[in-house]
């Protein structure tokens, strides 16, 4: 394995664990900030206020997109063990 393919099969797998960790935190961070913007407006402190609606926010995110994260992961890993049962011979 020359390090072209070695640097080539990490990039893909960065680019494949940004992906699925922007598809689960960026719907809460998007919650974190509307329910920090509603508290400061209202001037309510209250921690459960800010914590509960960004975990259903995330669980929610997690429901919907699940089958799709799997794909993504599988598709990866059948690629990867294809590529290196290439390189093997």
């Amino acid at each position: 394995m020359t390090p072209d393919i070695a640097v080539d099969l990490l990039l893909q797998a960065i680019q494949l664990v940004l992906v699925i960790v922007a598809v689960l935190v960026v719907p809460g961070l998007v919650m974190g900030l509307l329910v920090s913007l509603f508290q400061a407006a209202t001037q309510i402190n209250e921690q459960t206020l800010s914590f509960l609606p960004r975990l259903m926010v995330t669980l929610l995110a997690l429901a919907v997109s699940a089958r799709w994260l799997v794909t993504q992961l599988m598709d990866f890993c059948v690629r990867f063990f294809q590529y290196a049962s290439t390189l093997l011979g």
